[in-house]
């Protein structure tokens, strides 16, 4: 049985968890986008500043900010960035539920830490017993595959 994502209770939490080869694929997909939102960003806060180089902790929180909503608002809300959407991938609770807007700020921390030791906390999937990354067991969150819809 396909799960509605449009409703976010129950949702079974027997999904597999998606493999690091999608998940890459999912974040890569994700990158660009984020790189055309700082982009456009970028554009309207030179204009702002007289076409004059932004820089500094202002600058710097913008982005932040900007990126940290992109990911929280698909994540608290059905679980799916673009990129995961493509890969047919969801992030989602430990019991099938979706994540929280303070599990999404966890994750979203964490997972620049689990990139940041050449990707270690993403390769500690390979160890966990549930495959789980290194920021998900951080955050209680997990990654897993959507089911294809029965014919």
């Amino acid at each position: 049985m396909q799960p509605n994502l449009s409703q976010p209770y129950p949702i079974e939490a027997t999904l597999p968890s998606a493999g690091i080869v999608v998940r890459f694929a999912a974040m890569v997909y994700d990158t660009l986008i984020m790189l055309g939102i700082y982009f456009v960003l970028t554009l309207i806060v030179t204009g702002v500043n007289g076409m004059e180089s932004v820089k500094g902790p202002l600058f710097q929180s913008l982005l932040f900010i900007a990126a940290f909503s992109f990911f929280a608002k698909f994540w608290t809300d059905g679980g799916q960035t673009a990129g995961m959407k493509a890969w047919k991938i969801r992030v989602e609770t430990l019991d099938g539920r979706p994540i929280t807007l303070q599990q999404a700020l966890i994750r979203f921390l964490f997972a620049f830490v689990s990139a940041l030791p050449l990707g270690l906390g993403y390769l500690w999937m390979f160890v966990d017993s549930n495959q789980l990354t290194l920021h998900e067991r951080i955050s209680n969150t997990r990654t897993t595959v959507i089911p294809k819809p029965q014919k």
